[in-house]
């Protein structure tokens, strides 16, 4: 069993090397300079430290993040706001809601000057995961939304192995490898938000191209608090993705509901100009040490876009000030209800 699979290993690595060779390269990105930029992996792009998430903006989440969704219109004029100031990585998934079809409507006349990711994995209704069978029919719908014939990455979504093990992330990957070969896609990418000794073992297969994980000061993956031991396997992702030339993105630097417009409600009365300060130390603490190569940072708001395009023209330098900010609100977090909630994985 061993030996087959690591000649299946082998085979699919030669197939990806193949099928990445067989896809053209695309124009080079035009940036502007609001944003500082940094190479992307492998990839032969140069893109701007800060991305775009889409999961912040939907109707079924904003509750969670403290707001009630802008009107459609108003979320496309929102994306483009981001494009226009600067962001050339896009950042979404097939289940988070209407975020494709915002991003498809504000996107499709620049579609060659952006890096467009999405991930297949989770069902659209958040009702289970995809079966190999349809990943097909999953990542045809999320370009028919996205309105392109095909994206820069298809990111195996995290919850797939965290929640089924390896060997169901792997099979999702074998549907992918095949589909590759059709330009569909040009990068296979991995997301995670937990179970880092599980992303690790898949990172070692040197299939994927990419990663995104959960990387912020507050030690959060999804909806969990993260042990030790998961910290400590995350920082091992990071430093072999890193040795293997991965795009490396960071996700949930506000700890999703935590940081973000949603902060007073679980440390009230800290100050709106000190939420606003923690914020931007949150950020700068992800890039200190540049382990990730980009800040993928979910928008619920145009102001969004300005605060956090502003927080890295003035500099990525992390200070004493940001961490003093960061610890003081972070020991109050901790004694919330909304923390004390939380299981530790």
């Amino acid at each position: 069993m061993l030996a087959r699979r690591q000649f299946l290993r082998s085979g699919l690595a030669a197939t990806a090397t193949l099928a990445v060779a067989q896809v053209p390269r695309t124009k080079e990105i035009t940036l502007r300079d609001t944003i500082p930029a940094t190479p992307f992996g492998k990839t032969g792009h140069r893109l701007p430290l800060l991305a775009c998430g889409g999961s912040a903006m939907v109707e079924k989440w904003s509750p969670s993040y403290g707001l009630k969704a802008l009107s459609f219109d108003q979320r496309v004029a929102m994306i483009r706001h981001g494009y226009e100031m600067g962001i050339r990585y896009f950042d979404t998934s097939r289940n988070y809601g209407e975020s494709e079809s915002i991003y498809g409507e504000a996107l499709k006349d620049v579609r060659g000057n952006i890096y467009l990711a999405t991930k297949v994995g989770v069902k659209a209704d958040d009702n289970g995961f995809v079966e190999p069978r349809e990943v097909r029919s999953s990542i045809e719908a999320s370009l028919k939304s996205l309105k392109t014939d095909y994206v820069d990455a298809i990111q195996l979504h995290g919850p797939v192995y965290e929640y089924m093990g390896y060997d169901a992330g792997m099979r999702i990957y074998e549907e992918l490898d095949k589909l590759r070969g059709e330009k569909l896609f040009r990068y296979a990418g991995i997301t995670g938000h937990t179970a880092f000794e599980t992303m690790h073992k898949l990172i070692d297969t040197k299939l994927f191209d990419q990663v995104l994980l959960a990387y912020g000061y507050f030690p959060k993956g999804m909806n969990t608090m993260l042990s030790q031991s998961n910290l400590q396997w995350r920082e091992l992702c990071l430093a072999r993705a890193r040795e293997l030339g991965m795009g490396i993105v960071a996700m949930k630097v506000m700890g999703s509901f935590l940081f973000g417009h949603n902060a007073p409600n679980i440390v009230p009365d800290f100050g709106d100009d000190r939420y606003r300060a923690l914020r931007r130390a949150a950020m700068r603490w992800v890039l200190r040490e540049k382990k990730p190569d980009l800040l993928v940072v979910g928008v619920s708001l145009p102001s969004d876009i300005d605060d956090n395009v502003d927080t890295l023209r003035r500099g990525t330098a992390f200070t004493m000030e940001d961490q003093k900010i960061l610890a003081e609100f972070s020991v109050k977090a901790l004694g919330s209800k909304a923390v004390q909630a939380m299981k530790t994985t």
